[in-house]
């Protein structure tokens, strides 16, 4: 941050934006709840938290909703299912309607925990519709384009617009051991406004990783990049990461949740980096591999459950703000 000039953040009022996609990492300490909201006043909530703790994620979410104006939730979209991502959907969709969900079809893992969990989606099912979704598809929300990349374990197979490039990191790319859970089937998007695009992929696991960008960068480069599987070192190898080539990198992680010290490396170092910011303080991390404590939304493992937001225009600039501190920090157009 030396050099960098800091911004007070001036808190948005409670409607939505029209000139403008919103993006919101609502903490949910180490799960993912990532809520999208569009030019045209329709929303996108990636994933829903975990269940329990007296039903503590699905309220920061509604929390969050309601502070943008909205009404209803259009579209929520399950990675997978594993209960960090929907374990918190039947708890949310009690507390606030819910339009359609998107998911990749059903749960491929079995045993007690999943049935129990898939049980529990199934209730949370019953109050919407469903939109089961495959790569190449769009997921039809007013205002930005939103392709799907990854679903089920399969990705799209023709390069997005603008990509296609070899990617000579694929040379020296090493490959782990394959990955048998819903974690390897993760349904991942690009969401497009204007020249600004953000990827998630969830927690697509590092072989699946390797395959969407080689041999050739079938998505391209980015400007916001959702670390994958909260910066766990079970994803994000270089030759996704450098590839993409994000200008901001935001990290989804928990105190003791995500943020290997391996990982936010490749992540520090990836080309053309402006700035990182994370959701928490990584304990493992140490004060060598954590960002800067200004671009920290949670600094105690006891939080607040302050989350992070991102504002961008159609023109590719945008700005992230971090609800601990005030702190934001606008990236100018390429």
């Amino acid at each position: 941050m030396t050099g960098t000039k800091l911004l007070l953040f001036v808190a948005l009022s409670p409607v939505w934006a029209a000139n403008t996609l919103d993006i919101h990492f609502i903490d949910v300490e180490g799960g993912q709840a990532t809520l999208i909201v569009t030019a045209g006043g329709q929303s996108l909530l990636v994933d829903a938290g975990w269940p329990g703790f007296n039903g503590r994620d699905a309220d920061r979410i509604v929390a969050a909703a309601r502070k943008a104006g909205l009404k209803q939730i259009d579209y929520l979209m399950t990675t997978h299912y594993h209960r960090d991502h929907v374990g918190g959907a039947e708890a949310l969709a009690e507390k606030f309607p819910i339009g359609t969900f998107v998911d990749h079809g059903p749960n491929r893992e079995t045993g007690k925990a999943p049935d129990e969990l898939w049980a529990s989606y199934e209730r949370a099912l019953a109050k919407s519709k469903r939109l089961i979704v495959k790569p190449g598809d769009r997921i039809p929300l007013k205002g930005a384009e939103m392709t799907v990349v990854t679903a089920d374990g399969e990705m799209i197979r023709s390069p997005l617009a603008g990509a296609g490039q070899e990617n000579p990191l694929c040379a020296s790319a090493e490959r782990k051991a394959e990955d048998p859970t819903e974690n390897a089937r993760s349904t991942g998007v690009l969401v497009r406004f204007g020249q600004f695009r953000f990827l998630d992929i969830g927690d697509l696991t590092w072989n699946k990783e390797i395959e969407l960008v080689c041999p050739v960068n079938r998505i391209g480069k980015v400007d916001l990049y959702l670390t994958t599987h909260h910066g766990a070192d079970t994803s994000g190898p270089a030759a996704i990461v450098h590839a993409l080539r994000p200008r901001v990198a935001i990290m989804n992680n928990g105190a003791r949740k995500g943020g290997s010290p391996s990982a936010w490396q490749v992540i520090k170092s990836a080309p053309g980096l402006e700035d990182f910011w994370q959701v928490h303080f990584a304990m493992a991390g140490g004060k060598e591999n954590n960002v800067a404590e200004e671009q920290i939304a949670n600094l105690e493992e006891n939080c607040q459950g302050h989350g992070l937001s991102v504002s961008a225009k159609e023109n590719g600039e945008f700005t992230v703000s971090n609800g601990r501190n005030s702190v934001s920090k606008t990236y100018r157009r390429r």
